[in-house]
């Protein structure tokens, strides 16, 4: 059994204006990654007038990403900054912690670092 280096788990729950997004991403965050992910986010808030996104990032064993994912991370986060509420992210390294304050700048939300994961879902759904 060889252990697996990239992963992508995304997960989707809608309750009318609200949305749960959770993702759990393994190894390096690619191009493709985004492609997948923005299509499933655009398809959910599509119809909406006031989406309230509520973002779980499990980053546990994320080792980093693609320049060209951030560009798009950056893009996406541009384009729908006023449709996030929360963004928790799950990890375990301080560079998470770094990318959870930059969110900040760019979601008119809250993104917010965390080690714990149940304190991640308890601050989400607060």
């Amino acid at each position: 059994m060889s252990k697996i280096t990239h992963g992508l788990n995304i997960g989707l729950e809608r309750h009318g204006e609200d949305i749960f997004l959770s993702l759990k991403i393994i190894g390096t965050l690619t191009l493709q990654d985004y492609q997948r992910i923005t299509p499933i986010l655009e398809s959910a808030i599509c119809g909406l007038d006031h989406p309230k996104v509520n973002v779980l990032i499990d980053a546990h064993e994320l080792t980093g990403w693609e320049l060209r994912a951030a560009w798009d991370d950056l893009k996406l986060g541009l384009k729908h900054n006023n449709d996030f509420g929360k963004i928790a992210i799950y990890g375990h390294k301080s560079w998470q912690e770094v990318m959870a304050k930059i969110a900040n700048w760019f979601i008119s939300g809250e993104a917010k670092y965390f080690d714990d994961k149940n304190s991640a879902l308890t601050w989400l759904f607060d």
